[in-house]
């Protein structure tokens, strides 16, 4: 099976493979400081614990060698800032992926969680038989929603969604960016 990279770098940016226990301490203490920030949008959250980062951290070696999710530490200039993920879940349309992707409040607003999902769109297309990649995110978040919009992804119909998280509206958004999609919009950023 071809897997995405395990490090992407782009300048002060890295995506790197999550690595299990020694990623604890520094993912654990980025979660805690970003809880209010988080809070109103991120159904994990209320069972968040050092127990439960452990035990995501220690998930993430089958499932990644499984292509189930293939998650990503977002490290800045050497410290972590959040993480971003390809995943697919039971319902995940065949061929398809999901992007996911959270930041440490003071890693906003600065084009990182922008330039992590392009790179994770790069990976999914190197894999094969993947027709396309969405981005689901509840209706009134619109920083989650400049993301996709901002990197060419096209709005699919809307649908319900069972509300998990305190702000969350019930609403889901759908953004879709297929293969012949990114090729093209690849092709003309290269011109």
């Amino acid at each position: 099976m071809d897997l995405p990279k395990q490090v992407i770098e782009q300048d002060d940016l890295t995506l790197r493979r999550f690595n299990g226990e020694a990623d604890l301490p520094e993912l654990f203490q980025v979660i805690e400081e970003s809880l209010e920030h988080l809070r109103p949008w991120t159904r994990w959250l209320p069972e968040h614990s050092l127990a439960r980062t452990g035990t995501f951290l220690s998930s993430r070696a089958e499932r990644w060698e499984s292509g189930e999710a293939f998650s990503y530490a977002i490290v800045l200039n050497g410290a972590i800032v959040g993480a971003c993920t390809l995943f697919r879940h039971d319902d995940t349309p065949d061929r398809s992926y999901e992007i996911g992707y959270w930041l440490h409040p003071a890693a906003t607003g600065r084009g990182v969680a922008t330039r992590a999902t392009r790179a994770l769109v790069e990976q999914v297309f190197r894999l094969p038989d993947v027709d396309f990649v969405e981005i689901v995110h509840d209706q009134a978040n619109h920083a989650s929603g400049a993301i996709p919009a901002r990197l060419g992804f096209v709005e699919q119909p809307r649908r319900p969604a069972e509300r998990l998280a305190p702000a969350e509206t019930g609403e889901d958004r759908v953004w879709r960016m297929t293969r012949d999609r990114a090729e093209s919009l690849t092709a003309s950023d290269t011109r």
